[in-house]
């Protein structure tokens, strides 16, 4: 089982989980899955972040700052740095590169290799998985393309017993394409602005739900 994180801290998901996380821009929704990764790293399970928007150093330094002093075994799947120049690709064996996020073949098989690093090297065999964001990858990807490449993606992470956490921008896509995405995931996080001003968020799917909470 994997404990969701300080928002859902009363929920518990079976091993195999993916969840799709879904709200407008500058929501929370990256933190949201930063909080959930963090979490499971507290307790030494494995972290693999799959950026397409930030480099892998961007990656590992905000992500430091969610998991406090503890020092994460984290893997990041960089999709940005080769394709803008950002600077220099140097890969390890917890960070790897894909040529942009046109490359979903080459994100699957450096995530494969992540994951297959934190078992062997590390002996980790709970991982959780954090995919930020859908939304890049629809920009480049139609979404037939994308839809397959998901299939496969959320059965990696089934068959791989870890929990995996998606990140889109609901308002950057029409509902069809938002409900075409959703049938291939146990549970939706739906982060909307409150009344206050803030952002609440609220998961359905797993078990009963929840209300919303603040974030």
């Amino acid at each position: 089982m994997y404990e969701l994180g300080s928002v859902f801290s009363d929920v518990d998901v079976d091993a195999g989980t993916n969840l799709l996380v879904e709200g407008p821009p500058m929501s929370g929704k990256r933190d949201l899955g930063f909080d959930v990764l963090a979490t499971g790293a507290r307790g030494g399970e494995g972290s693999i972040v799959v950026s397409t928007k930030d480099s892998a150093e961007r990656v590992i330094e905000d992500f430091g700052e969610h998991v406090g002093d503890v020092e994460p075994l984290l893997g990041v799947v960089d999709c940005v740095t080769k394709q803008q120049g950002m600077g220099t690709a140097t890969e390890s064996e917890l960070v790897r590169y894909a040529s942009s996020p046109v490359d979903l073949t080459g994100i699957g098989i450096e995530l494969s290799e992540l994951l297959r690093a934190l078992y062997q090297q590390r002996g980790v065999t709970q991982n959780r998985i954090l995919l930020h964001s859908l939304s890049t990858l629809l920009m480049y990807s139609d979404l037939q393309t994308v839809f397959r490449f998901l299939h496969v993606f959320t059965g990696r992470v089934q068959s791989a017993d870890a929990l995996g956490v998606f990140v889109v921008d609901s308002s950057a896509h029409d509902e069809q394409t938002v409900s075409t995405l959703k049938q291939l995931f146990d549970g939706i996080v739906t982060i909307r602005e409150s009344e206050d001003g803030g952002f609440e968020a609220r998961l359905v799917g797993i078990d009963d739900g929840t209300d919303w909470r603040d974030l």
